[in-house]
């Protein structure tokens, strides 16, 4: 599995009128993990909850989307070191991962994908015959 690509804007259509408009993403940070059945994603996305979160599967590309939940400011930022913008990750897919068995959880802003390998590339034993 390999990244395709880091994107930080997107152009999209606004429903309203038609025009189009720019969206802006950031990055989320990912830790990916091979284990025995195949691959373990976990992507940080602090402020996203289940109702935020889009994960499509097309042609071998896995996107992630996360929109956050708009925090309710109690008074004037004096200093801000967090982001406003929604996130966006897309990933390449190894063609040996099923895409009809991937697995999501999202727990405290960390989205667990579970990607199985598909049965006809798993290891298996031969057994031989007298």
């Amino acid at each position: 599995m390999s990244t395709v690509a880091t994107e930080t804007q997107k152009e999209t259509t606004a429903p309203q009128n038609g025009t189009p408009r720019r969206e802006h993403y950031v990055s989320p940070e990912v830790n990916i993990y091979e284990i025995k059945d195949g691959y373990v994603l976990e992507a940080e996305l602090p402020g996203v909850n289940k109702e935020g979160l889009e994960i499509e599967v097309e042609d071998n590309t896995l996107t992630i989307v996360g929109r956050r939940v708009p925090s309710e400011v109690k008074g004037q930022a004096l200093y801000r070191e967090s982001t406003v913008a929604d996130y966006r990750r897309v990933f390449e897919l190894d063609p040996a991962i099923d895409a009809a068995k991937i697995e999501a959880k999202l727990n405290q802003g960390v989205l667990t994908l579970t990607l199985s390998k598909s049965e006809a590339v798993k290891p298996r034993k031969v057994v031989v015959n007298d």
